[in-house]
This record gives C-alpha cells, structure tokens and sequence, in this order.
C-alpha cells in the first residue's frame, strides 16, 4: 500500500524495514521493546495522533519512548485495510509538507 504512493520507496531505519518519502521515514517496523509485537510506526501530526488515540484506542496506541516524536504506533491485527491506506496517505502528506519529526522543546510534557 505504501510503495503506491508518489515517491516512497522501501529502506530501512534503525536495522528494520521502512518507507521512506525523499529519504524521511514514514512508516517502519517499531524496533523499540515497548513497542506491542506485530506494530508498525507511522508518522503523523500530534493533533491526527491524539485525535486517532481518542476515537480507535484498540487500533493505535503510544509508548512513552514514541511521545516526543510525531507519530503512532498501530496495532496491525486491528486495522482494516482501507484505514491503512488512509493513515499511509496521511502519513505521505505530513512527511511531504517537511514537518518537524519533534515537538518543539517547550510543547514538549514534562515527566
């Protein structure tokens, strides 16, 4: 589904598998240990992310090593085919847009 899109092609980021736009990741293989089995990390905007969290909490979810970065982790097993297809085309048009991948370090939550 990823590869159909303008411009992405197949690379890797961190020794795992991933898609990347003019070389910025977009979606890859989550090689993080919090990161739940059989998971892709894609990336999206905060505002997309918490609104996905909100509504569809059994397909995407966060851990706290993801918080600071803009994406989300999606639960592959959960996601049906044509929300896939929409979360890469999101994905496409933030990497595209050459968004920041961090939260500006005064948005950023304290712990």
């Amino acid at each position: 589904m990823g590869l159909a899109l303008p411009d992405v092609e197949e690379g890797t980021a961190y020794g795992s598998p991933a898609l990347k736009l003019h070389g910025q990741l977009l979606a890859c293989i989550p090689t993080n240990k919090q990161a739940e089995p059989n998971s892709l990390v894609v990336r999206v905007d905060f505002p997309q992310r918490d609104e996905m969290l909100a509504e569809a909490p059994e397909i995407y979810y966060l851990k706290p090593h993801y918080e600071d970065y803009a994406c989300v982790l999606v639960r592959l097993k959960k996601i049906q085919p044509d929300a896939m297809r929409d979360l890469l085309g999101m994905a496409w048009r933030f990497v595209n847009s050459k968004a920041p991948p961090r939260r500006p370090r005064a948005a950023r939550k304290r712990r």
